[in-house]
């Protein structure tokens, strides 16, 4: 052990994991070393997280014959010598084998030896080539996991002389071919994952023959035929996943019988939903959304329903009211983009777990049930798209917790409740398109979280109250009947980037003030009666002023030593200024014609799919040309920084995409190599961490490159973080969301180039997208190791980052860097502990916890009270994660961990909180 402990010494220095350990000292008691109950021999050796990079080490660890069980993951080995396999290969106990997370490259080794061993992980690799006899000789595997590498060819059928195999991952790598029907030797398999890969041909009906099948994962690959009825017979079947791939024919009767989950989503299955398929007694998430399912909606459900996803079909005729009164557990239900009719059953109101309800773009009609208060843990309804009358229930001030309120493109009428001002959890509330009449609350304002208030295309007059000042996305008054000046009080939305105020009959000026709404992208004025001088707005500002006749175009500054114009020469030059004008504007609509011509049908050509095998269903949905379109648009826009914008592109079906623009032509980057940079991203798309949000196409253009991703429907961290007491997230949520952005923040910094990782520019919890109440992505990357920063003086790294999550050595280094990343994730945790946002009280969140964390103050004060309540028990883990926060904003860079040495210690406190 001692040569062990010099050689990793060496190879890691400052990283040393054994820093602090005497060398002489008994291996029992060191870091990642277990011995047996008398200490006489050394059992199982962990040196996960380690930073070890020489693969001379791993020898060296077969010289203890006693070892049971070796890890040594998350390094960054690049190689198994053959002197390990030589030499481990003959101890006779070695059972464990782990080199996950590394970056191993090359063709798998040829396990010789390794008599014993059960478990097998070389998976989050770069392994590539053919699988053929190189593991045949492990006689007593179980448990393989090869996923995420690049392996090609056929799945490997020699696994083990014994056929002892339990376990099976191969996912995410290139294994094309069919299913082979060999698997079934094979008969002890519990667990087959082999999504995201190329395979082709029918699922073969064998695999109903394994009868201690309990997880079965088919996704993302290019499967054909008939889902087989003989996978109903799998009595130990819990999980069956065959989503994204081309199945057609009918959903097997018998095929939930035994399952917990079902997932054939984004299939050509047709026909009808058979009438037991949702009602077997263990059945919680059933997924068949983007089908061509049509008939009713079965009305037989079984009670254990929790998720229930039948979207994006051609399902018909009213919801059922019978099954709804039992579902107590029900808390995702999504029926969208059918062609149901009828009313809301009143039984639905009954679901009072339900979180999320999604009934949008079907034929929905008559009034909104009055009692829809009841679903009182509602936090997403989407109604939009439907035939509903009458008024909105004043009975929704009881949804307390809800988010996003979609009621738009309907036929409602009568007035805007005042009860609505209640719902402080709301985010998003969008009631354009219908016919709403009257005035706009003044308790609007009261919506202190509402970053996005959609109005338009009503009936509305009145004054327009004091809005809310955290709005932020947009918002939208245009078509409607509102008169006199433009309210002040509107340019008090500093943080505002969409204002619409179209199609009115807004008269007088338009006010000065508003060029110093900071936020403002898209200022949309057009078709009104306003008057005056245009004010000079920044560069950045898109205006929208036709339709406006009394309104003044103040001519372009002339030059500074221009000289002199007389008396009677200045009427000529007026004159001409207007001629010239008038002639530019009909040229600059006629090249804008033209150049929107060109554009539409250059992206129709110019789009291109990341991992097309793998985007069939969003191949089906996402119309390039029609995205594209909606970049042009302002009210699309949902986020804009300095460096990118952001656009929400919803398609005729429906479904949502997120557009990411970055600007190469005039903003503080350029595109170093095209093909790089597409290279960079087919790897991310490959990769596909669940921690960030993962490409799925892009269009290149000479200015500016567009990126496309899936739409996060849950929004940002900020905005569901920071909500009225009683809606808390709670503490395992909380850590949850820390623990998946440590996941995100360490994939992008590892999986870099060598020399350059992938670092953000960005990172706040306003760049936090969230999938679920606890499943974060990263929505802000940067490919840093690509793009290089132009000559402009200002800086991105100072600029670009949120204000209260950039690291102080920024002032001064004026770039960005890993441990700056580092920097803003404790911040983000620092948020997540007090439930303030990143400037608190006038100060950085940071400074006002360090203070008081200096000053031993108690910690009560420092953490939200509303979670550390709850338990003692909840106070401790809360106090320990304080302490990692605490390093990871200390003032010296070199004082932060790195994320992988961050997120390990997050994995050691996951134990604790039961994660």
């Amino acid at each position: 052990m001692g040569r062990l402990y010099d050689m990793i010494h060496d190879n890691t220095s400052t990283s040393f994991a054994w820093i602090g350990t005497n060398r002489g000292s008994d291996p029992c008691s060191w870091k990642g070393v277990s011995c047996s109950p008398n200490n006489s021999s050394i059992t199982n050796i962990s040196l996960h997280l380690f930073s070890i990079s020489n693969p001379d080490t791993l020898p060296l660890l077969c010289g203890i014959k006693t070892l049971e069980s070796l890890d040594v993951s998350n390094n960054q080995l690049s190689s198994i010598p053959d002197g390990f396999i030589t030499g481990c290969g003959g101890i006779s106990g070695l059972k464990v084998l782990n080199f996950s997370s590394n970056k191993l490259k090359g063709p798998l080794p040829i396990f010789s030896g390794f008599g014993v061993l059960e478990s097998l992980d070389l998976s989050m690799n770069s392994l590539s080539g053919n699988i053929d006899l190189q593991l045949d000789s492990l006689s007593s595997l179980k448990n393989l996991d090869l996923s995420y590498n690049n392996f090609v060819g056929h799945i490997p059928t020699s696994l083990g002389k014994s056929n002892a195999l339990v376990e099976l991952q191969l996912s995410v790598n290139h294994f094309d071919g069919q299913i082979p029907s060999q698997i079934v030797k094979y008969e002890n398999l519990a667990l087959i994952d082999l999504s995201l890969n190329n395979l082709s041909g029918p699922i073969p009906e064998s695999l109903g023959n394994l009868s201690s099948l309990k997880i079965l994962i088919l996704s993302a690959n290019k499967l054909i035929g008939t889902i087989p009825k003989t996978l109903g017979n799998i009595t130990t079947l819990f999980r069956f996943a065959a989503n994204q791939n081309y199945f057609v024919g009918n959903v097997p009767l018998g095929i939930t019988s035994n399952l917990n989950n079902l997932d054939l989503s984004y299939n050509n299955l047709s026909g009808t939903i058979p009438l037991g398929l949702l009602s077997p007694p263990n059945l919680q998430y059933v997924d068949l959304t983007n089908n061509k399912l049509e008939g009713s909606i079965p009305a037989n459900m079984g009670s254990t329903l929790v998720r229930l996803r039948l979207g994006n079909n051609s399902l018909a005729g009213p919801i059922p009211p019978k099954p709804f009164q039992s579902l107590q557990n029900l808390t995702y239900l999504e029926l969208e983009n059918n062609q149901l009719n009828g009313n809301i059953p009143l039984e639905l109101l009954s679901c009072k777990n339900l979180a999320l309800l999604n009934l949008a773009q079907n034929k929905l009609a008559g009034p909104l049930p009055a009692d829809i208060g009841n679903l009182i843990n509602l936090q997403v309804l989407k109604l939009e798209m439907n035939g509903f009358v009458g008024g909105i229930p004043d009975s929704i001030s009881k949804l307390n917790k809800l988010q996003r309120l979609n009621m738009s493109w309907n036929s409602l009428t009568g007035i805007i409740p005042d009860s609505i001002s209640t719902l402080h959890t709301l985010t998003n509330l969008d009631l354009r398109e219908n016919g709403l009449n009257g005035s706009i609350p003044n308790s609007i304002g009261n919506l202190n979280n509402l970053l996005e208030l959609q109005l338009g295309n009503n009936q509305l007059s009145g004054l327009i109250p004091e809005m809310p000042m955290q709005l932020q996305i947009a918002l939208n008054l245009s078509h409607n009947l509102f008169t006199g000046p433009i309210p002040t009080t509107l340019t008090r939305l500093t943080a505002l980037e969409v204002l619409d105020l179209s199609n009115n009959t807004f008269s007088g000026q338009i006010p000065e003030s508003m060029t110093r709404m900071s936020g403002l992208t898209h200022l949309i004025l057009a078709n009104n009666h306003l008057s005056g001088v245009v004010p000079t707005f920044p560069k950045y500002v898109e205006l929208s002023l036709g339709g406006n006749r009394q309104l003044i175009f103040p001519p372009p500054p002339s030059p500074q030593n221009a000289p002199a114009v007389s008396g009677k020469k200045k009427l000529s030059v007026a004159v001409v200024i207007v001629i010239a004008v008038a002639v530019a504007a009909v040229a600059v609509g006629l090249f804008t014609f033209i150049a929107l011509f060109v554009l539409r049908n250059m992206y129709k050509v110019r789009g291109y799919w990341l991992m097309d095998d793998h985007h069939i269903h969003h191949k089906s949905q996402l119309d390039f040309c029609k995205a594209m379109a909606v970049t042009r648009r302002p009210t699309n826009t949902i986020l804009s920084t300095e460096w990118y914008s952001f656009y929400r592109a919803v398609m005729p079906s429906g479904i949502s995409y997120c557009i990411k623009k970055i600007n190469w032509s005039n903003k503080a980057f350029t595109l170093q190599d095209p093909e790089k940079f597409v290279e960079e991203l087919t790897r991310l798309a490959r990769v596909a961490n669940p921690n960030i949000m993962i490409p799925l196409a892009y269009v290149l253009t000479s200015h500016s490159a567009f990126i496309f991703y899936e739409f996060p429907e849950f929004g940002s961290l900020f905005h569901l973080l920071h909500s009225e007491d009683n809606n808390v997230l709670d503490w395992k949520c909380r850590f949850s969301i820390a623990l998946g952005i440590c996941r995100g923040l360490n994939f992008l910094h590892r999986n870099g180039s060598e020399d350059a990782p992938i670092i953000l520019l960005n990172l706040s919890t306003r760049s936090i997208m969230m999938k679920s109440l606890s499943e974060p992505i990263i929505g802000d990357f940067e490919l840093s190791n690509l793009i290089r920063p132009s000559h402009n003086k200002r800086t991105p790294s100072v600029v670009a980052a949120a204000v209260g999550f950039v690291p102080p050595e920024y002032a001064y280094t004026m770039r960005v860097t890993t441990s700056g990343n580092i920097y803003s994730f404790g911040v983000i945790m620092l948020e997540l502990l007090t439930g303030k946002q990143g400037v608190y009280e006038g100060i950085e969140l940071a400074t006002w916890v360090t203070s008081r964390s200096d000053q031993h103050e108690n910690l009560e004060e420092i953490l939200d009270s509303r979670v550390g309540e709850t338990s003692m028990e909840v106070q401790h883990q809360m106090a320990a994660l304080l302490r990692i926060a605490l390093r990871c904003i200390s003032t010296s860079p070199s004082e932060r961990p790195d994320a992988e040495a961050l997120l390990q210690m997050l994995l050691d406190l996951a134990k604790n909180v039961g994660i």
